[in-house]
């Protein structure tokens, strides 16, 4: 490896041995200066744009590839609807923009190639998918380790009262149930510790963890959760300014976000409309008995039943059974198909979003996106909160998907060259910068064409 080293410069005496009457430094920046040069006459028609990571979480680049040739054609510094705008303007051949579902690509591509057309990734379309299943089924029904009502009043009365009044918030009533299925399970620990059984075997029975059932023990009632003190970045601390507006008919998201960013609120706007959201929904009407129901659990009376592997009986995770959710049943093994059935026996919910989630493959393999319309409106009418959210974001995005449904492009590509750049980045250490990877990442033969 080329470079300086504290007892001299072991490059150059590498060089010398070699008969090249050249430095390292010398053959680094002509390395640097080919691979600057390489992509600017090149013609490319369709590209993959991808993100890659300085520092995770803290600081990214920008990875551009051709998808005809399988090849890296630029590597940018850093990650910006402008760097990438700015690319794609200098290569006005481009026809095929593929990338995934960030929206910082897309209005790259819409600035800097409105020629283009977009095409959103399939495989994070599944994903996406997915995960959103995985947080509709942790959304409600499963009683934890911590209280979402404190108040210890409300007594069995007052809790039927408030289950059948059409008029009570969904949010108020979900939260009752939570709680009652809190003190059910609660009830159970005890119970099971009173018959003289061990905590790892209570933990098995109830699919809680032995740290929690040693804590649950220590109380005689359930705990209440202590809530933390809110801070301007919730849209809670200015909940008092709000609900004022919202009653005097000021109920635009924008506006009222600009108010209490007059105010102080330091949060962002997604986070103010979710509050909204919720306002809205208590308005409208009582559908919350939907997107409040268990998923993976299913109710008997007044108790909550956690869905169980038929053979092991542990209780199924929600991130088992998304994965199982996204899984056809030709590819199911016999221990997944019978968690799958047991799971379309105890929740309802499940066989519905199984049968979405294998509509939405059948649409990219059948390659028809006239059928995305009516899934779309299938999934938003089917009253699960986070696959209805999906949908929605889907719609916004709609052209992408349509293309990724009949195109055969797909980032793919993409994803392949950045395991490889991180490979070389490993190698030097990860102190390379944005000239010397795309020296090493771009094809030798484009360098020796820009000679």
């Amino acid at each position: 490896m080329l470079g300086h080293s504290a007892g001299g410069r072991p490059g150059e005496r590498l060089m010398q041995r070699l008969g090249m009457p050249v430095s390292d430094d010398t053959i680094l920046r002509q390395l640097k200066r080919d691979a600057a040069r390489a992509h600017r006459d090149a013609t490319i028609r369709v590209v993959g744009i991808d993100d890659w990571s300085w520092r995770r979480s803290w600081r990214y680049g920008t990875m551009i590839v051709d998808l005809e040739r399988r090849s890296v054609v630029d590597i940018l510094e850093d990650r910006s609807v402008a760097s990438v705008a700015r690319w794609l303007e200098q290569h006005p051949s481009v026809e095929i923009v593929s990338r995934d579902r960030c929206g910082l690509y897309a209005q790259a591509a819409r600035e800097g190639a409105p020629q283009a057309r977009q095409v959103a990734d399939r495989f994070h379309l599944m994903q996406n998918l997915r995960v959103a299943i995985e947080e509709q089924m942790s959304l409600a029904g499963r009683a934890t380790g911590r209280a979402l009502l404190p108040d210890k009043s409300i007594g069995s009365a007052q809790i039927d009262l408030i289950q059948d009044d059409p008029h009570v918030d969904a949010t108020h009533r979900r939260r009752v149930r939570h709680r009652q299925s809190r003190q059910a399970v609660f009830g159970t620990v005890h119970a099971l510790n009173e018959e003289g059984l061990s905590y790892s075997e209570i933990a098995r029975r109830t699919g809680y963890g032995r740290r929690s059932i040693a804590k649950w023990l220590t109380f005689e009632t359930p705990p209440d959760r202590q809530k933390a003190a809110l801070k301007p970045t919730s849209p809670l601390y200015f909940e008092a300014f709000l609900a004022a507006c919202w009653k005097d008919g000021n109920r635009c998201g924008r506006h009222l976000f600009h108010d209490i960013k007059q105010r102080g609120y330091t949060g962002s706007f997604s986070n103010l409309e979710r509050l909204l959201a919720s306002w809205r929904r208590s308005e409208r009407s009582v559908e919350g008995s939907a997107s409040s129901a268990p998923i993976i659990s299913h109710q008997r009376g007044r108790g909550v039943v956690p869905i169980r592997d038929p053979e092991t009986g542990h209780v199924i995770s929600p991130v088992v059974a998304a994965a199982l959710c996204m899984k056809p049943r030709s590819m199911l093994t016999i221990t997944q198909a019978r968690k799958v059935d047991a799971l379309k026996q105890g929740a309802p919910e499940f066989a519905l979003m199984r049968s979405l989630g294998m509509r939405f493959r059948g649409i990219f393999r059948s390659r028809d996106p006239g059928k995305l319309d009516s899934w779309i409106d299938d999934a938003v009418k089917a009253g699960l909160v986070a696959v209805a959210r999906f949908a929605r974001v889907l719609h916004r995005d709609l052209d992408a998907v349509c293309n990724a449904i009949e195109l055969p492009w797909s980032n793919g590509q993409a994803e392949g060259q950045i395991n490889r750049l991180k490979t070389i980045k490993r190698a030097m250490y990860g102190r390379a910068g944005p000239e010397l990877l795309r020296a090493r990442m771009l094809p030798l033969e484009q360098n020796r064409h820009t000679k």
